[in-house]
């Protein structure tokens, strides 16, 4: 999914920004009758919508976790899903096409209505009427109807797919109340009828959203947590100053880099969890006809220019790595195709790339990028280490609001733009359909015969060690046809107070947020 500090996606924009959520004085009476302050969670990763069906970015889907429910839902660390509104889950036959689930019989809406196999139904369906490039669309290009009877549910899918099971399990699977939601369109009065562990009390834009455990909740999660106010803040730099003001108890996604790399494991009043996360960013080119970046030898040419080391530590202080494969280490299939081409930045291929291919220089290009974290500092070192070529002239084009940024590159504003990248599940999958595929989220037309041929086939291999000859192929294609350039990838950070245990299994670096599992010491 899109991340709004690095992006994901599920995506996962290029931003290099970190999420927490913070809160003060507000008080909720648990079941057991004892006063319990609020939980304050601090982060930059806003909410664009509450609407499942039309939002596919971080700090959506980390409140989708908490508020809604899935057929299915990912336990940390888990190598697969487990059923959460679902009795059980299953393929039906060998070809991976028709995927059945059972729903529960005992599950009901905070708003008392009971959930049924047609509210489940509704909800995948609203996905489908969007259009490509909106909400979590691109990722369910493999589903072609879903059917309810009973407490079944039978989605049918247009070819087979492995990784059907983790799709369900994501923020995109959230079931929602079919007399509430809109059949197409988004909801627009910004409150939840979910059924998830916790219910919203009340909620500001981009402010605010304060949590308070569902007492009607059934399903994976064995205990709701404590009550929890997430506060978003507008800068990586307002979250620190909330952090050092004693604002939090738990403050994730994103610090500054620069204060990241500066905690020390014995900082008093500092407890810092830090997950070997899956967290990508990208610089992604516009390939429509009216770009620069329709001609692939000058994609290729700006690759050969990007000084992925000199990111790392000038720009992120040594917080992320470079990365020279859209999918990342940790994840099966991931190589460094665009290392074995370019092992270091090098003018003189580049600049023969442009003279083979009749390209005039310099070449002008607008590099967009959504403010927030190290974004700004990113795309300015970009622009030097492009412009400083000779062979390119880079205009960077900031946009202060995420939804601004999104509605910008889905129009094709941008010639390129930076974006990051959270992973839905833990799959090489969703490193590549979602980012190189057909109609994906990116939105950039991009379209591949021979990716589209090996996504195809991969997602119809169940035993996934499988496909791991086929993921390297596809990610040769794409550091040779060069959609978008790996730049990085990141730790994920937690901090907390010493006062709020469970922040270990707050985030594994797939998305889901375990608000929950906090609880104070």
């Amino acid at each position: 999914m899109r991340s709004t500090g690095s992006i994901r996606l599920r995506v996962v924009v290029t931003a290099a920004v970190v999420a927490a959520a913070a809160v003060g004085g507000w008080q909720l009476l648990p079941s057991d009758g004892d006063n319990v302050a609020a939980i304050n969670v601090g982060t930059t990763d806003k909410a664009s919508s509450l609407d499942p069906a039309w939002a596919y970015d971080v700090g959506s889907w980390a409140l989708y976790s908490n508020v809604f429910q899935s057929l299915l839902t990912l336990k940390t660390g888990a190598a697969k899903p487990t059923p959460d509104a679902a009795k059980e889950c299953h393929f039906v036959g060998q070809k991976l096409t028709t995927y059945q689930c059972e729903l529960r019989n005992d599950l009901v809406f905070s708003n008392g209505k009971k959930i049924t196999a047609q509210d489940v139904k509704f909800s995948f369906d609203r996905i489908l009427r969007n259009k490509p490039d909106e909400g979590p669309r691109s990722l369910f290009t493999s589903l072609k109807s879903v059917r309810a009877d009973g407490n079944q549910v039978t989605f049918n899918l247009h070819t087979g797919d492995a990784t059907f099971p983790f799709k369900v399990a994501s923020g995109a699977g959230a079931i929602v109340d079919s007399a509430k939601y809109p059949a197409q369109g988004e909801r627009e009065d910004e409150v939840v009828d979910g059924s998830g562990p916790y219910v919203i009390t009340s909620y500001e834009k981009g402010k605010l959203a304060r949590l308070a455990p569902n007492p009607s909740y059934k399903g994976a999660v064995p205990k709701t947590g404590k009550p929890v106010d997430v506060h978003y803040y507008e800068a990586s730099e307002d979250l620190e100053k909330a952090w050092e003001g004693k604002e939090l108890d738990v403050a994730h996604r994103q610090l500054p880099p620069e204060m990241l790399s500066k905690l020390k494991p014995g900082d008093e009043n500092v407890r810092v969890s830090e997950v070997d996360a899956t967290e990508i960013r990208n610089m992604v080119f516009n390939v429509r006809k009216n770009s620069p970046f329709a001609d692939a030898a000058v994609r290729r040419a700006a690759s050969y220019l990007v000084d992925r080391p000199k990111l790392a530590h000038d720009v992120y202080f040594n917080t992320v790595e470079p990365l020279y494969d859209a999918i990342p280490k940790g994840i099966v299939g991931h190589g460094t195709p665009f290392f074995d081409l370019t092992s270091r930045p090098s003018v003189e291929k580049a600049k023969a790339e442009l003279e083979n291919a009749g390209v005039q220089v310099p070449v002008t290009f607008t590099l967009g990028y959504a403010a927030g974290g190290a974004t700004k500092p990113e795309a300015e070192e970009l622009k030097k280490q492009l412009d400083g070529s000779g062979l390119f002239a880079v205009k960077l084009v900031e946009k202060k609001e995420w939804e601004d940024f999104q509605t910008g590159y889905k129009a094709g504003q941008f010639d390129a733009y930076n974006i990051g990248w959270v992973a839905d599940f833990p799959d090489p999958d969703n490193y590549s359909q979602p980012l190189v595929g057909r109609d994906n989220s990116n939105a950039n037309t991009y379209v591949n015969p021979e990716i589209e041929k090996l996504i195809v086939r991969t997602q119809s291999t169940s035993a996934r060690e499988n496909t791991v000859d086929d993921f390297k192929a596809l990610q040769k294609i794409v550091a040779k046809d060069v959609p978008l350039v790996p730049l990085w990838q990141t730790k994920d950070y937690v901090l907390s107070n010493g006062e709020v245990g469970g922040v270990e299994y707050l985030s594994d670096g797939t998305g889901i947020w375990r608000l929950w599992e906090l609880g104070r010491l």
